[in-house]
């Protein structure tokens, strides 16, 4: 395995879920890539962006948080460990949850559910409305 500039407990944890979920390095055919957007010049003309493709799953990671090569070959395997493990455990993976709740909340409503949380708001407003103290109208 590739030596990543990690701490060497992130190193062995890594190999040890690698080993774990059954991939080994041989089954993943490693690209490297020319970044592209924010960060100028320098990520534009670097290969830091790493592209994995484990032949096995077919699961295809692209990674390019960092400007390092090697901390994006780090991370690029632990989301690859993420994907494989979500899709032997048959579960959505986190970030594929937020998207879903975010899709929801922006989800327009239809008109029946509209007039009934407008409906239950007005019923709302005239509760508060008994609540105030008699005034001077």
């Amino acid at each position: 395995m590739a030596i990543f500039t990690v701490t060497p407990r992130k190193q062995e944890e890594l190999r040890a879920r690698m080993a774990a979920l059954g991939i080994r390095e041989a089954d993943i055919d490693e690209r490297f890539i020319k970044g592209s957007g924010s960060g100028g010049q320098k990520v534009n003309k670097t290969s830091s962006c790493v592209y994995l493709h484990h032949k096995d799953s077919g699961i295809e990671v692209k990674c390019q948080r960092e400007r390092s090569q090697s901390l994006n070959r780090f991370m690029a395997r632990r989301e690859l460990c993420d994907r494989l493990e979500a899709r032997i455990k048959d579960e959505k993976s986190k970030r594929e949850q937020e998207r879903e709740k975010i899709r929801r909340q922006k989800r327009r409503r239809s008109r029946r559910q509209k007039a009934r949380m407008l409906e239950e708001k007005r019923k709302q407003s005239e509760k508060k409305e008994m609540r105030r103290p008699p005034g001077n109208e």
